[in-house]
């Protein structure tokens, strides 16, 4: 839902710095490969030690990236197959090292085995969610369901609630209780949305062999 409206706000803020780096001679696979390593580097180094406040900032900085990339690719008339096949596959590296980020501080200092298994079903639960979509549409289904939770939603979520729980540090008290209250609804929204769209592809599939059935008529199988 977020995806919808937030992604062409930030697209049309953003054309100006992606014409900027076309210009510098910049490919837009290259600001994704970037991108895509300043986030697992900000969630894989900062958020085991705890650092959710600053390993927030660099994520948040390096996620529009996935914004940029595609802007540069469709203002120098050069999207593809690949560049869309490298920016989904790299999107799912990146949620995993979030993720997993959080589940290394849950299964080390931050001492907490419950959460530790919640950031890890965050982790699976969004790439399974991803998964679905995708493998309707590889069998031809248009899988027309948004979803509770999609990633946008995810993201916002859980950084959102890093970045304040970070600022206990900064002797903020109790704030870190936001995060692990934004983990369990993003499990339970990623879960939701699982069902959602398995249930959509049941039916849209349903609906699809119906047709082929109708289409064909009642004596395709029979010799005459």
């Amino acid at each position: 839902m977020l995806n919808k409206y937030a992604r062409a706000f930030f697209t049309r803020v953003l054309t100006p710095f992606a014409a900027l780096l076309l210009r510098l001679g910049v490919s837009p696979d290259a600001v994704t490969l970037i991108g895509t390593a300043g986030v697992v580097a900000g969630a894989l180094v900062f958020f085991p030690m705890g650092e959710f406040f600053w390993g927030t900032i660099v994520i948040t900085i390096f996620v529009f990236s996935d914004l940029v990339d595609g802007n540069m690719a469709r203002q120098a008339g050069i999207s593809s197959r690949w560049g869309a096949f490298l920016d989904s596959t790299l999107d799912r590296v990146a949620d995993g090292a979030i993720f997993g980020g959080f589940a290394l501080w849950y299964a080390g200092s931050g001492d907490d085995n419950v959460l530790c298994a919640v950031a890890i079903f965050c982790l699976a639960s969004g790439q399974v969610v991803s998964y679905t979509k995708a493998r309707g549409e590889s069998i031809g289904l248009p899988v027309a369901v948004n979803g509770l939770v999609e990633r946008a939603e995810r993201l916002v979520i859980s950084l959102v609630a890093a970045g304040f729980a970070g600022l206990h540090k900064f002797g903020v008290p109790g704030i870190q209780v936001v995060l692990p209250i934004a983990l369990w609804i993003v499990a339970v929204g990623s879960l939701i949305t699982l069902v959602q769209r398995v249930v959509t592809v049941r039916r849209e599939s349903a609906e699809a062999d119906a047709a082929e059935a109708a289409a064909a008529g009642p004596g395709s199988g029979t010799a005459q």
